[in-house]
């Protein structure tokens, strides 16, 4: 059984959330990793919630259209499986379209055999108490 995973997975970079908002960014030579400082900038800026749900998705997204590929499980076929719309299947490969729910993922996941994996991660925020 395939995994498709929120966590990530094996081809996600900090470069892959960088083309999602088409920021640009000076690369500078430093130790480290640049991912980190990448992070920071769209904290910075405000979009790190939202690039990081848009990225996430991609990568679920491809997934699931690389699962329906390898099965040569058609559109229409997908969606009868799921007993939805091919337009609310389209809706979910967009990789553009962060509004999808978990029931739906998860349920697109088990009709490629595929179990849908979610994890917490912490953020190593710092929080200071001054008196």
């Amino acid at each position: 059984m395939s995994v498709l995973r929120t966590d990530r997975s094996p081809g996600w970079t900090s470069e892959n959330a960088e083309s999602v908002h088409g920021a640009k960014v000076q690369r500078t030579p430093a130790k480290g990793r640049i991912g980190a400082r990448f992070d920071d900038f769209l904290r910075e800026q405000g979009t790190y919630a939202q690039t990081q749900a848009v990225a996430i998705k991609r990568v679920l997204a491809w997934q699931l259209a690389e699962e329906m590929k390898k099965q040569k499980l058609t559109k229409s076929a997908m969606a009868k499986r799921m007993k939805t719309s091919r337009s609310q299947l389209d809706r979910l490969l967009d990789p553009e379209n962060a509004e999808v729910q978990l029931e739906t993922l998860t349920r697109a996941a088990r009709e490629v055999n595929c179990e849908l994996h979610v994890a917490l991660a912490g953020m190593n925020v710092r929080v200071s108490a001054r008196r």
